[in-house]
């Protein structure tokens, strides 16, 4: 019988206390376990202890002092660091700690099973993961305990693998709120290569263009470019490191994006052509049929819902009176989107509900007071 549990019991290691490993911490603390948390700056350690996200292994190893011998046995080590050093973590702590077994959750993983592989350590207590989640914000001070609640939580098995520790990583992302999916390491960098790597670039790009853009246009500004430069805020240190970690398969789906735009810039080049309008239609029409393919709310097939747009005055507790109120009317929300320019006296609430409801709705908000436009 193997002497490695596949049931996490603790202690637990984080080493590395930004979002991520701090989130961890905080989720698996909040579980019961006991949590260590180790980072290469004693400030951004200490600030992860502080918030609860686990005990500072160099505290504690000052505390006892060299004398003492203080040795943690882990069970589990989970490495939360940046994807250029992280296969070096994993190795070094797979060399440390005998009797544990290792996780990381870096956002690429082809690279890093390569490493941890031509290293000679015990890949098989090594498993490469990728919980889907993140912030804009970075560091433990942007740090949840719910970071990962219905969020996906991706595990690439590899041959070499001990089934236990497959089974313990598994129970850690379920504990944690995920849902868990199984892709092979290539297969998971092709994929978030067009989910996740693209879509920031795609971000960029267009903030980009932003940078001279008068401030009184930018006043003018919808919700349509704040929804698609949201994510342009993001760390730019860290997707230095993704994107060169997970250049091809990024680079592949780029080319398609090139064709793509390439495409439509010959389209618009001579928009009165015969075929121009036609062309132009059909790439809109290819974008709602890719919208169209991304799942619902609950995951799973994907769900036609139908919205209505109710005008929220700027004042303070009206959006939670309104939510309040169409809790009391027995509605499932699906989905709410806010949209408000700036010294508008009024914001939006688009708000997304099953079909069957939309009807009811709109009749129940007018009859007390909203003003709704469907």
């Amino acid at each position: 019988m193997s002497a490695f549990s596949a049931t996490l019991t603790g202690p637990v290691l984080v080493i590395g206390a930004g979002l991520l490993g701090a989130s961890a911490g905080l989720g698996l603390r909040n579980l019961g376990y006991t949590v260590y948390i180790s980072d290469i700056s004693p400030t951004v350690e200490a600030v992860a202890e502080d918030i609860g996200a686990g005990t500072s292994l160099r505290a504690v190893a000052e505390e006892w002092g060299a004398e003492a011998g203080f040795v943690l046995e882990p069970q589990l080590v989970v490495v939360a660091a940046p994807p250029d050093v992280t296969a070096e973590l994993v190795v070094k702590a797979l060399g440390e700690y005998p009797q544990a077994f290792v996780i990381d959750l870096a956002s690429v993983k082809s690279a890093i099973l390569a490493d941890v592989l031509a290293s000679g350590a015990d890949a098989t207590r090594y498993l490469g993961t990728h919980p889907m989640a993140g912030r804009e914000k970075s560091g433990p001070v942007a740090a949840r305990g719910e970071l990962f609640a219905a969020r996906p939580w991706v595990l690439c098995e590899h041959p070499l693998v001990r089934r236990e520790l497959v089974k313990l990583a598994q129970q850690v992302a379920v504990e944690l709120g995920s849902t868990v999916t199984f892709l092979d390491a290539s297969e998971h960098d092709r994929t978030v290569a067009l989910i996740s790597h693209v879509p920031q670039v795609m971000s960029s790009l267009l903030a980009s263009r932003l940078q001279d853009t008068p401030l009184y246009a930018l006043g003018l500004a919808g919700q349509g470019l704040r929804d698609t430069t949201r994510i342009a805020a993001s760390d730019p240190n860290l997707w230095v490191q993704i994107l060169a970690a997970n250049a091809q398969p990024v680079v592949q789906t780029l080319y398609g994006v090139r064709e793509d735009l390439e495409r439509l810039i010959s389209t618009l080049e001579a928009p009165t052509d015969s075929g121009s309008r036609l062309d132009i239609a059909q790439l809109m029409s290819e974008g709602n049929h890719g919208v169209a393919r991304i799942p619902g709310k609950h995951g799973g097939a994907p769900r036609a819902f139908t919205q209505l747009t109710v005008l929220v005055d700027d004042t303070p507790g009206t959006l939670s009176r309104l939510l309040h109120e169409i809790g009391e009317l027995g509605v499932n929300l699906e989905d709410l989107r806010l949209e408000h320019s700036p010294g508008a006296p009024v914001g939006m609430a688009e708000i997304s509900v099953n079909p069957s409801e939309h009807e009811k709705l709109v009749d129940d908000l007018t009859g007390r007071g909203w003003k709704v436009v469907t």
